[in-house]
């Protein structure tokens, strides 16, 4: 197992919240079978209960003069790597959480507000579901190893 990189950023749904970008939290709590505490999608599709995304989705965004402010791509934890280099099924081990890559995000009409060109330029880096083998607390600035 080697260091891959580490956590930028951490972003929940909460009840409260809607739409994008995803509020910054402090910290996210993973439970195994569940989601993510307190978090509005959390019971409910457990293969896609997290969403990474790399600081490279930004970038391609930037380097296209769209300026989007982190969360807007509805990450749960931003990588200062980009996981798109993995496959599904790579394993993440950040603190004492694991987890899975399940599936691409695929791209979805909800960029539109921020830029319509913005879901054709992320069609393969919007983010990357997944699952949440052990549970644990992830906040920023903690390795990712792999």
């Amino acid at each position: 197992m080697k260091e891959l990189g580490k956590v930028l950023k951490t972003f929940s749904a909460t009840k409260e919240s809607s739409g994008l970008p995803r509020p910054i939290v402090s910290k996210l709590n993973l439970i195994e079978n569940y989601g993510i505490q307190d978090d509005k999608f959390a019971g409910k599709k457990l293969d896609q209960t997290v969403m990474i995304v790399g600081l490279e989705s930004y970038e391609i965004a930037k380097k296209n003069h769209i300026d989007l402010s982190f969360g807007s791509l509805g990450e749960n934890i931003l990588l200062d790597f980009d996981p798109h280099d993995f496959e599904v099924g790579m394993q993440f081990f950040i603190g004492d959480s694991i987890i899975e890559i399940t599936q691409i995000c695929t791209v979805c009409n909800h960029l539109n507000v921020f830029d319509e060109k913005l879901p054709q330029l992320l069609k393969s880096h919007r983010g990357l579901y997944c699952k949440i083998i052990k549970s644990g607390i992830i906040k920023q600035d903690m390795i990712v190893k792999g």
